[in-house]
């Protein structure tokens, strides 16, 4: 399943390598045409997109949550590294925001559709949404490399991506190299925990030992 997750990988860079090479306009026409979708669909945009932070936060949340109760030490340390993941991404993303300080869509084209409630004062590329989202889904998929778990995991992220597209607040451009750069930060982030793992691979987080002693003085 992690060859599968590496395929992946591979595949946001060709196609972000692949978009770059592409002109302006192309990526204006893409855009342009999967944002004059409207009804359910827009709407379906709309929820994932604006659902896409509380979702991202909650996944490390509750498995910490649930790691804790159970005393499960594996899944503790599973759910602060999809949080790690998640910082070092965020740090990316915004540091590649304002150093390429890229217009939105909507300023450059007024024409587009798009809600005014969902106006941003950050830059456009790469896209925030799409990063974290897919910072989120490889992780967790490197963490549970299990056909149940990346698919949805995948088919989530994939779904931000496009609801950005949907909504004309990112360019195609903007969504790729989100993908690969949540992706990316995700892998070289559980590269770094499993060498930190190997170091620190006889010391626990949750000390059962302690927490048995203390119920039985109880």
């Amino acid at each position: 399943m992690r060859k599968f997750t590496t395929i992946i990988l591979l595949f946001c860079f060709i196609s972000t390598i692949c978009n770059t090479i592409t002109a302006q306009t192309t990526d204006y026409e893409i855009l342009k045409s999967l944002n004059e979708s409207s009804g359910g669909l827009r709407n379906y945009s709309e929820f994932i997109s604006n659902s896409t932070k509380i979702t991202s936060v909650a996944i490390p949340v509750v498995m910490g949550s649930v790691a804790l109760l159970k005393k499960d030490d594996a899944l503790l340390r599973d759910a602060i590294y999809i949080g790690v993941s998640m910082g070092v991404n965020t740090v990316l993303t915004y540091g590649l925001k304002y150093s390429v300080d890229r217009e939105r869509p909507y300023i450059t084209h007024p024409d587009l559709n798009v809600d005014p409630a969902f106006y941003e004062s950050s830059a456009s590329f790469p896209s925030g949404h799409t990063s974290l989202a897919f910072s989120v889904a490889t992780s967790l998929s490197l963490a549970h490399p299990k056909w149940y778990v990346i698919a949805p995991a995948y088919l989530w992220a994939g779904s931000v991506g496009y609801s950005r597209l949907n909504l004309g607040v990112h360019y195609p451009s903007d969504v790729l190299a989100g993908a690969v750069l949540g992706a990316g930060s995700a892998y070289l982030t559980y590269k770094a925990n499993e060498w930190y793992r190997k170091k620190q691979a006889k010391k626990k987080l949750i000390n059962t030992n302690a927490f048995l002693i203390d119920n039985q003085q109880q």
